[in-house]
């Protein structure tokens, strides 16, 4: 009989040695793509790797006696209504305990006030099904392009300034203009819930905007390090794509490799970026959960506002 728990310290390393295997991390955070998997010992690689977050108390390992069969871990993402799973490990090959390890961190999680949950996963990943039985949703596609050898551009000179808390709406806005209903509808239907779905990048990223008779038009996140990344957004009115990303590899000169989260859905960015040295890489499902904590709070308020019409 196995069941799932909090982890001690001892359990990391009885995972990933099991059978001499390293048992990879499913879920794919922004902050943590691009980094290298090998390395001279297996063992101490998976050990830095996992062990800074495995023995929080947002985690759960399952167990079978003294054998690890999986864990899996969560964390905030901007503000606590907002989740993410940034670990699950899946040492069995039964199905049923990467399903309760799921279920009860979202279960742990909505107790800490979590609204909505967000996992990625490789697209390709056997976890995705497991993912949709405990109640994720699949609700956009992405592609992580690399490029080891930027393309040399100049600086097209576009006027863009650092932001600052008070564009926040501004980008929101921005945001919404350019994300497909679809996606905003999980992401960031409200000012409140993209504020608070924000993913984490790690470091100290810088955020530039470009605002035009006091409305942005355009936004740019920029992250040095020893993978560069970026992120950016342009307004549906703009018809200079490839003036911001000119403007984002002039500003990210020297770094390498560079990296880049766009949509899968073949817009200009996917283009642009085969165009300047980009390859694709691979292929990412992102999922979401609404929990009930959530689903108990919209009845509440449905309830509150009722009207009866005669």
């Amino acid at each position: 009989m196995s069941r799932a728990r909090y982890p001690l310290p001892t359990d990391l390393v009885a995972l990933i040695a099991h059978d001499g295997r390293v048992y990879p991390n499913e879920a794919k955070t922004w902050d943590r793509m691009g980094t290298a998997n090998g390395g001279p010992h297996p063992l101490g690689t998976a050990l830095e790797q996992w062990l800074s977050f495995a023995t929080g108390k947002h985690t759960w390992v399952s167990v079978r006696g003294a054998t690890i069969r999986g864990l899996v871990s969560a964390r905030r993402r901007a503000k606590r209504t907002a989740w993410e799973v940034d670990c699950l490990i899946n040492a069995d090959e039964d199905r049923s305990v990467a399903h309760s390890l799921l279920e009860r961190m979202a279960a742990g999680t909505a107790k800490e006030g979590a609204e909505r949950i967000f996992l990625r996963l490789a697209a390709e990943s056997p976890m995705v099904e497991i993912a949709r039985s405990v109640g994720f949703f699949a609700y956009t596609h992405e592609t992580l392009y690399r490029s080891d050898e930027p393309a040399p551009t100049p600086d097209p000179g576009l006027p863009f300034r650092s932001a600052s808390k008070a564009d926040a709406f501004g980008i929101y806005q921005l945001y919404s203009a350019v994300t497909p209903a679809n996606v905003r509808a999980i992401e960031g239907a409200t000012f409140r819930e993209w504020q608070a779905a924000r993913e984490p990048w790690g470091g100290n990223p810088s955020d530039l905007v470009l605002e035009e008779e006091g409305i942005i038009t355009g936004w740019l996140r920029l992250l040095r390090g020893n993978e560069s990344r970026f992120s950016m957004l342009i307004h549906p009115q703009r018809r200079d794509a490839e003036a911001f990303l000119e403007t984002v590899l002039a500003r990210l000169k020297g770094s390498r490799p560079v990296l880049c989260l766009a949509p899968s859905r073949g817009d200009s960015l996917s283009r642009l970026l085969r165009r300047l040295a980009f390859s694709p890489v691979e292929n990412y499902v992102m999922m979401a959960k609404r929990t009930a904590r959530l689903a108990q709070e919209l009845a509440a308020e449905t309830v509150r506002t009722a009207v009866t019409v005669s």
